[in-house]
């Protein structure tokens, strides 16, 4: 019985394929996650250096106040440079924090061209639906926000 006869059974250049883009999607994931952790760890590490009373349980720039929603984080593009411009670590906590919510995207953007590339139109469509209304809830959740 031949390979494409058996049920259950791949060809061996479906795998090759379908590893190397698991392979992609899989690199695309860890190095977000792990990316992102380390500039939130930057962050954090300068916003405990710059103000060391924020590692106390009490007093005016306890952990209470980091936590506090009245705690200024950058918020918008503009406020984001003049943060980074100035070395403040909150606005470094801001820039993980988008590094780690952009990862599934370039996920989504990775899988499109896998699709592409395996020659799948109709799920090269379907993702880059997906794709499109990930980037439009950015966008309408940015002037709506």
């Amino acid at each position: 019985m031949s390979a494409e006869a058996m049920p259950g059974k791949r060809l061996p250049q479906e795998d090759t394929g379908v590893h190397r883009v698991e392979g992609a999607i899989s690199v695309v994931l860890r190095v977000g996650v792990l990316l992102s952790v380390g500039v939130i760890a930057v962050g954090l590490g300068l916003m405990f250096a710059h103000h060391p009373g924020y590692g106390s349980f009490t007093g005016h720039f306890s952990y209470h106040r980091l936590t506090s929603p009245s705690t200024t984080f950058p918020h918008t593009l503009t406020q984001l440079g003049s943060s980074l411009s100035k070395g403040n670590g909150r606005g470094i906590v801001v820039v993980g924090v988008l590094l780690l919510i952009a990862t599934p995207v370039v996920r989504v953007a990775v899988s499109v061209l896998a699709f592409v590339l395996e020659r799948d139109p109709a799920m090269t469509a379907v993702t880059l639906v997906v794709l499109g209304v990930l980037v439009l809830s950015f966008v309408l959740g940015g002037q709506l926000g």
